[in-house]
């Protein structure tokens, strides 16, 4: 046996005791999890790029087969519905034979619509878990993504199991040879497209496979923050390149960013600073510290670094105080990382989902839980030259602490992002990115 499939089977084990706490605490015989099903564009007869439902690939890593079903109570192995139909015009998947099979009865189901007959046949205690509830209704199903089911199995995905480790490293191995290969592409003046096609060839996934679109901004660009578009004509001056760029492993996700410059000393500096903070922000994440102030000690090596660079005439203290970083660092200072890229649960308190809102000065804050073993965070402080956010500081009373000629100076490079994923043990953290090799 394989250690992927040893620590497979010891994932299933918790999932299986996850999902038997979830239903007591709803009075529930199990859980139907629909993968999902295909959509068709509006007045078309093609659909849109699959997405299956993230507590489906919880349980097994089938992420490209529509019309699937998992049954589950806690305590039986499993039923898998796989849908296996006849067609000519699309690939069938072949009968299951991975790793994982073992973990399930497998059922295999030729058309989508006779699934009725492989479900409970009495579904009032059982609840259905996905997207299409007109389906759900369809079936029979009165309890349909029930609450204290899904606050509690969320809570609980923010700690990974090994299994779930494991592909997260193996996330991070393809999009580290992504960055690398993006990088090079930059260093020889490519386009945009060009630098976005370099990347998917290095990590072998294509823009429906990586789990989010990739961020690959030249020059200016990389003020927007989630710039989606490639210009397929090289710059005349590439100057500065921020990507921010992810791979899929099993249905995992990396998620990870970095600046380059080209030739300019100065904007080599402030990435370099900014990569400073990344690393001491890594080095305060530990077990019992709110995540909260993780991001609220970015603000503080934000502002130091806009004294520095003589960017604002006041002190660090004093800059965070008038809330001057915001312009320039207006997003959160990262996520929690697995199924998805903003892996949920982040906002809670606890696993019956009471609110935790992020502060009312941060709002993008997408993470206010304390920090705890076995959870994965991304630490991704910024700094940007953004024209609508400088134009309302211009307007501002703190104008007049700006060196708006250094501004100047900078704009034409955009912005500055470092992104690593992090595991978070009991004694250490695990940096995947940087012991990966992507410094």
């Amino acid at each position: 046996m394989s250690q992927q499939q040893a620590l497979y089977i010891e994932h299933i084990e918790e999932l299986q005791a996850r999902t038997r706490e979830a239903l007591q605490r709803e009075g529930l015989d199990g859980v139907v999890i629909h993968s999902g099903q295909g959509k068709r564009i509006f007045l078309d007869d093609n659909h849109y790029p699959f997405k299956v439902n993230p507590q489906f690939k919880a349980w097994l890593p089938v992420i490209d087969n529509p019309n699937c079903w998992i049954v589950a109570n806690g305590v039986d192995k499993p039923t898998l519905i796989f849908y296996r139909p006849e067609d000519f015009w699309h690939k069938v998947p072949p009968e299951p034979n991975e790793f994982w099979t073992q973990c399930f009865n497998v059922v295999l189901l030729q058309q989508a619509d006779a699934v009725e007959k492989h479900l409970p046949y009495d579904k009032k205690r059982y609840a259905y878990i996905g997207e299409y509830i007109e389906v759900a209704k369809a079936l029979g199903f009165e309890n349909v993504n029930p609450d204290r089911v899904l606050h509690y199995l969320h809570y609980q995905r923010a700690y990974k199991t090994e299994y779930e480790l494991l592909c997260m490293r193996e996330a991070n191995k393809l999009a580290v040879a992504g960055h690398q290969a993006a990088e090079r592409a930059f260093r020889n003046g490519e386009s945009e497209f060009d630098i976005n096609l370099a990347y998917a060839k290095a990590c072998r996934q294509g823009d429906n496979d990586v789990p989010y679109t990739s961020i690959v901004a030249l020059n200016e660009h990389a003020a927007i923050l989630h710039y989606m578009q490639c210009d397929t004509l090289a710059p005349k001056e590439s100057r500065s390149f921020l990507i921010d760029a992810g791979a899929n492993y099993h249905g995992y996700a990396a998620d990870i960013t970095r600046t380059y410059s080209q030739n300019s000393a100065m904007f080599s500096d402030l990435i370099q600073a900014v990569d400073k903070v990344t690393l001491t922000l890594i080095d305060g994440l530990k077990p019992g510290v709110a995540y909260t102030d993780i991001h609220l000690l970015a603000h503080d090596g934000i502002a130091q670094i806009l004294h520095d660079t003589g960017i604002v005439n006041l002190t660090p203290p004093d800059i965070v105080e008038m809330g001057i970083t915001r312009t320039f660092f207006p997003h959160g200072i990262g996520h929690f990382l697995g199924l998805q890229v903003h892996d949920v649960g982040g906002l809670v308190n606890d696993d019956r989902g009471t609110p935790k809102p992020a502060p009312e000065a941060h709002p993008f804050l997408r993470c206010t839980r304390i920090v705890e073993p076995r959870q994965v965070f991304t630490i991704e402080p910024g700094l940007y030259f953004i024209d609508s956010l400088l134009r309302d500081l211009k307007a501002s009373q703190a104008s007049k602490y700006i060196n708006w000629d250094t501004v100047s100076a900078y704009k034409p490079f955009g912005g500055i992002r470092i992104e690593d994923n992090i595991i978070v043990h009991r004694d250490k953290n695990e940096n995947m990115t940087r012991e990966l090799g992507l410094n």
